[in-house]
Formats: structure tokens, sequence, C-alpha cells
């Protein structure tokens, strides 16, 4: 037969007391705090370990729905550009070059300048058309169609609703004598803008660099 263990006898040497909590007899330790029952310590480690892992997917969830909102944000973002780039007033798509026009630089006003062709766009209306001139770095002067009486310079215009890609446009002085040709020629820089309409903004389509030759 085996030793027969007095189990009062260990408590006693332990200093373990008995204690009534709630209709249940509990065993303390020396300080008089609780000693757990056998499996009371594991099934509340299993419990924390439960509330983790309920907490771990509420902040996954959080977390990609932050980053998908931050993802879709750049992307629109992106896409504003693009669509700005592509289909907004499409101000990037104008190309124009320049030449000398035929006419002898003199003291006299009314002489053509230069002319201005466009190589790259959509059809632009005459309507939405602003051309103004800066000669030799001078006073900047708005242009206005070529026949309009006092206009200080001028531009033509052919009998097309707008202007089209392979098209000219001269640029004269009007009344005022802008280059008379004694230097041999005059710089002319030409501003090209769309007027808005619409409440729509005034956008310079291009800026182009052009020279009057004297002769």
């Amino acid at each position: 037969m085996g030793t027969r263990v007095d189990k009062s006898a260990v408590r006693r040497f332990l200093g373990v007391k008995p204690t009534l909590v709630g209709g249940e007899v509990k065993y303390g330790g020396c300080g008089g705090e609780p000693i757990p029952r056998l499996g009371e310590e594991d099934k509340n480690m299993n419990n924390e370990n439960r509330n983790e892992e309920a907490v771990s997917p509420v902040i996954a969830t959080i977390l990609m729905v932050a980053i998908t909102v931050v993802l879709a944000g750049v992307l629109y973002v992106w896409a504003s550009s693009l669509a700005g780039d592509s289909t907004g007033s499409g101000l990037d798509t104008y190309q124009f070059t320049d030449r000398d026009a035929s006419d002898t630089m003199s003291s006299e006003s009314g002489e053509d300048l230069v002319h201005v062709k466009m190589t790259q766009g959509n059809g632009l209306s005459w309507a939405l058309l602003s051309v103004s001139i800066v000669v030799d770095d001078g006073a900047s002067y708005t242009c206005e169609e070529a026949g309009t009486a006092d206009a200080q310079c001028t531009y033509t215009i052919d009998d097309d609703k707008s202007w089209e890609v392979s098209e000219e446009i001269t640029i004269g002085e009007g009344t005022v004598d802008h280059c008379d040709g004694i230097n041999g020629g005059c710089t002319v820089d030409i501003t090209l803008t769309k007027i808005g309409v619409g409440g729509e903004d005034s956008k310079v389509l291009q800026e182009v660099s052009a020279y009057a030759d004297a002769n």
C-alpha cells in the first residue's frame, strides 16, 4: 500500500488557510492571497489570448480601411491630373511657328511684321483668340483684326470661323510704326491667348519670339 498523505498537515505546514468565498472554499497562501485552483491560470491565459486574437482582426481592418482611403486619394489626384492634361483646355497641344513677313520696314506704319502658323492643336475660334505683341522690349500692344479702325497692331483672319492647323495669321503694325528697320529689323514677342468664357479664365496658348527683318 502507498503512503497516505495527511492533506491537513501539508496545508498547515505550507501556511495555507481555507476561506469561504461565494459558498466555495478557497485556499490562500501566507500573504492571504487566494491560490488559484488547478487549471484556473490556464483558463485565464486562454481568455487573454482570445481577447488579443479578437482585437487583432479589428486593428487589421482599421489599417486596411486607412490604406484604402489613402490609395483612393492618391489615385484620384493622379486621375485628375491626367484628365486635366488630356481633356481640360488642352493648351499644351497647341504649337506654333513663325517666319518673317515680306514687307520692308520703314518709318511708315501699317507694315506687316511676321507670320505665325498653327502647326498643332484643335481649331480655335477667332472669337476666342487674343493677340498681343512687344517689339524690341517696348510697350505691350493688344492687336485687333485687320481692318479695325485705329488698331495699334493687327492680325489677319480667314473666312472660316476658326484658326486651323497649317493656317497662318499675319501680324502687322496698324496705326503705330513699331519697327522702322534702322537696326536691320526688330524682335517681335507675340503672346497668343485663348479668351475664357462662362467664368473660365483666359489662358496663354503660347509665347512666340519672332524676328521682323528690315528687308
